[in-house]
């Protein structure tokens, strides 16, 4: 009755599944991107082990950023404001407003990230290297 493909532009992936990008105490592992999305937005999880600094600040001119608490209670920076958001918490940051996030907590943190638009995994090779040469 059915046949085993996907819609075109369909993704279905494992609870695992994703391109992994390993940064020592953080790694990402990006679920859609680039071709997947024609560079509208990428989807992508963060996680941060216990008592880690995060990214650093930093902001996107032209890309609005969400974030979506999955695991933990990661402390967030939203321009000035630090917030400490548990499970579950939504942020939104406009383009050009600096953020960042860390984990101040003894268990890992993980974060959803859509990124609008897309295109930021091709970034992801240098953005690893930095983190091996500076971390």
């Amino acid at each position: 009755m059915g046949s085993d493909r996907l819609p075109p532009r369909a993704i279905f992936l494992p609870p695992d599944g994703g391109r992994r990008y390993d940064m020592k105490t953080m790694s990402a592992v990006f679920k859609a991107d680039g071709d997947e999305t024609a560079n509208r937005y990428s989807i992508s999880e963060w996680w941060l082990d216990a008592m880690k600094p995060g990214p650093g600040a930093h902001k996107h001119d032209d890309n609005d950023e969400v974030f979506y608490v999955l695991e933990g209670r990661p402390s967030i920076l939203l321009g000035e404001r630090w917030i400490d958001a548990p499970k579950g918490s939504f942020l939104l940051i406009p383009a050009g407003v600096m953020h960042d996030f860390e984990n101040r907590t003894d268990q890992r943190i993980g974060l959803l990230n859509f990124f609008m638009p897309g295109g930021f995994e091709p970034m992801m090779p240098m953005i690893v290297k930095w983190f091996d040469e500076n971390r």
